[in-house]
């Protein structure tokens, strides 16, 4: 499958790597919702910074070595996000969303989004929310079993979301032939705050290698 990667890692390994992995980016999203507040003065911040970049050395010492960094298969088969800028274990900048399926379809997560993700005073940026109800929709379609890329992204802003904590849902709608279109909404204790339609296109490259088939599987089970 094109830009990704199989990698035969063992349970008990996976799980460790997950756990370090999420805490470091955990730690670096704490340092980025910081950096957005300090009101230190120069000296200090020229003392964070030298710690910073300490940090930074020691991480460099070690990275991953291809130039694919959200997803990457197992191959047992199940499916792991690194890098994605919504949902990656190690990206501080993603909120992270933790997506939950339902037996009906439903794709949802509930998070927190704090200063690093503001736009106008005290709301969430719309193009983060974007960027969300993105994920959420077409998670939402490779989980019923009709993945793809994004071809369209329709959003309609209905109120301004406050930061703090918010919800992300969407369902998979309707398949037409290689266009899965899901539908989805973003809200807080306000009520529904954006909405989105999104056509999601199975590429090129795997209908005519006849991968179909395989693609749906192993993101399904994913």
């Amino acid at each position: 499958m094109s830009g990704y990667f199989t990698e035969d890692i063992g349970a008990q390994e996976l799980q460790e790597r997950t756990a370090v992995a999420t805490d470091i980016a955990e730690a670096v999203r704490t340092l980025i919702a910081d950096t957005v507040l300090t009101e230190v003065d120069a000296s200090a911040a020229a003392t964070a910074i030298e710690h910073i970049e300490a940090a930074a050395e020691i991480l460099r010492s070690r990275q991953l070595p291809d130039d694919s960094f959200g997803v990457r298969f197992n191959t047992d088969g199940t499916k792991r996000t690194w890098g994605n800028a919504v949902i990656g274990t190690r990206n501080p900048i993603a909120p992270p969303l933790d997506v939950v399926f339902d037996d009906d379809g439903l794709a949802w997560a509930e998070f927190e989004m704090g200063p690093a993700y503001e736009g106008p005073a005290g709301l969430v940026h719309g193009g983060i929310l974007a960027a969300i109800l993105d994920q959420i929709l077409g998670s939402a379609a490779e989980h019923a079993g009709a993945p793809g890329m994004t071809g369209t992204l329709t959003i309609r802003y209905r109120q301004g979301t406050k930061l703090g904590k918010v919800r992300a849902e969407a369902r998979l709608d309707r398949v037409e032939g290689v266009k899965s279109i899901a539908v989805g909404r973003i809200s807080t204790a306000d009520g529904t705050t954006a909405e989105a339609e999104g056509i999601f296109i199975l590429p090129r490259w795997a209908r005519e290698s006849g991968a179909a088939d395989k693609i749906r599987k192993a993101l399904s089970d994913g």
